[in-house]
């Protein structure tokens, strides 16, 4: 399997318990849109938390992750098949799948390679949907500013590249298929402060930080969170859904 970043391999407990759910609205839309609810690849499945939704309304969903940590501790269910397998190398037979979905990994990806695999496996009239969240918002000017502080002036240079992909919400990246119209996606989620910091040590530019210095960020930021933050808070992300059709 060809070299890959790895940030979330070292995080995988913290990433399959704290990472935000997408929501039904999301996978409810992306079933209605495809022709067949036969079988979907998650490719990049993490800790497979999409492609537990998709196998709630697939009959057969492969889930591909190049990270053994993530796949050994992604969500089980019966028609759900793990491969720890890249997403340019792709081992599925030609024109086998109707949906490939990738969750907040395409910027991870070669796409000059990873494309022509999804055209392949793709069958006519097939989608691939991609999707990426961008920072939180708190609901609270304070929480806010220390969130972007820590965000760009504490954590900034240990963001990877690709990272600029994710803020521009996908724009920048090609997306060579016939575009739909996604409707508008909310994501939200009611969270603790505890939960909180369980997803900020999951950053790829957190886990960048700690091999680098050998010292973790996050447990004094959170402290600076502590007064304000109560019991529960809202936590909202910015949602961009990029969905085409393979022709």
């Amino acid at each position: 399997m060809p070299r890959y970043s790895d940030y979330f391999s070292q995080t995988a407990d913290k990433y399959a318990a704290f990472r935000p759910r997408y929501p039904d609205q999301l996978f409810d839309w992306l079933v209605e849109q495809t022709p067949h609810a036969d079988r979907a690849w998650d490719c990049g499945t993490g800790n497979g938390q999409a492609a537990v939704s998709l196998s709630e309304r697939f009959h057969e969903v492969i889930a591909t992750d190049p990270s053994h940590a993530q796949v050994e501790r992604a969500g089980r269910r019966a028609n759900i098949r793990y491969i720890v397998m890249s997403a340019e190398e792709c081992a599925l037979r030609d024109h086998s799948t109707t949906l490939v979905t990738v969750a907040q990994a395409l910027h991870w990806f070669a796409l000059d390679r990873f494309y022509p695999e999804v055209k392949r496996v793709l069958r006519p009239g097939g989608l691939l949907a991609v999707w990426t969240y961008q920072i939180c918002t708190l609901a609270d000017v304070t929480l806010n500013a220390r969130l972007e502080a820590f965000y760009i002036g504490e954590m900034g240079k240990w963001w990877p590249p690709e990272r600029a992909l994710v803020d521009a919400g996908y724009a920048e990246i090609p997306f060579p298929f016939r575009k739909l119209t996604p409707p508008s996606i909310l994501m939200e989620a009611d969270w603790t402060l505890e939960h909180f910091a369980g997803y900020v040590s999951t950053w790829s530019a957190v886990t960048r930080y700690r091999a680098q210095t050998g010292t973790d960020p996050v447990p004094r930021f959170i402290a600076g969170m502590r007064d304000e933050w109560g019991e529960s808070r809202r936590v909202r992300w910015p949602f961009q859904l990029r969905v085409g059709v393979a022709d």
